[in-house]
């Protein structure tokens, strides 16, 4: 990290203060769109890690990353695969005066919700197929090796696996696909955490994660078709498995 990275994330934990104990993800939110949208932060500024924020908000790192996947779907921050969250340009013409964030989505939404996803990320993965980079699979690789040391810290794994799935949103180089992906995840990022409840379903996950890289490394678009269409398909019955148990 640069000195003016450091100091530009010092500024920002400094400002933020405590909220304190017991603060819900909406007040997470509005804290940080009140300092976003202040003036005093540039547009493009790279954020401090959701660690850093958690820790100078005084709140779980859980209520740090909803706030920012909200903020993301309105267009405050933007997520750059290997790179970090960042403050979009012109965020200050925006000017909101609150936000809340929570179950806003129906079952019947959510269904929708999750069923395109899994068109689009294989639409992603078939586009990716002709045009992934070995840097972006070296990154995909570091992606694996992380979900394989956390498969007994499922917060960990799951930011992992994220990760994977934008490098690929990423090496599709179609924007609005990747745009509409990171939207639709963010909506369902709430169900992603708890689609993984244990050890097992982690190994399970990254045994077709492991597939789709392999397919993908070897250009084989066949395969990442047939790799990516399978975890989906696994994929999506454990998050509505842990969907339906919470309705």
């Amino acid at each position: 990290m640069s000195v003016e990275s450091a100091a530009a994330t010092a500024k920002i934990s400094a400002a933020l203060g405590s909220l304190g104990q017991g603060s819900v993800v909406s007040e997470v939110a509005e804290r940080l769109l009140a300092f976003f949208t202040s003036g005093d932060i540039a547009p493009g500024t790279r954020l401090p890690a959701e660690r850093t924020l958690a820790a100078s908000l005084g709140v779980g790192r859980s209520a740090v990353r909803e706030a920012l996947a909200a903020l993301e779907i309105l267009g405050i921050v933007v997520v750059r695969p290997g790179s970090g969250t960042y403050l979009r340009d012109g965020v200050s013409e925006l000017l909101p005066r609150t936000l809340s964030w929570g179950m806003m989505l129906g079952a019947p939404r959510t269904r929708e919700l999750v069923e395109l996803r899994s068109g689009l990320e294989v639409q992603a993965a078939q586009l990716a197929a002709g045009r992934i980079t070995d840097e972006a699979l070296e990154r995909m690789r570091s992606n694996l090796d992380t979900m394989e040391r956390t498969l007994d810290d499922l917060t960990a794994f799951v930011e992992a696996d994220a990760s994977f799935h934008r490098e690929i949103a990423a090496a599709s180089g179609n924007q609005v696909l990747q745009e509409l992906l990171q939207s639709i995840r963010s909506l369902l990022r709430i169900w992603v955490d708890r689609a993984l409840t244990d050890e097992g379903h982690a190994a399970a996950a990254l045994k077709e994660h492991t597939k789709i890289y392999e397919a993908l490394a070897a250009r084989d678009a066949g395969a990442v078709t047939a790799t990516m269409s399978s975890h989906m398909e696994t994929a999506t019955r454990r998050l509505l498995a842990g969907f339906d148990a919470a309705q």
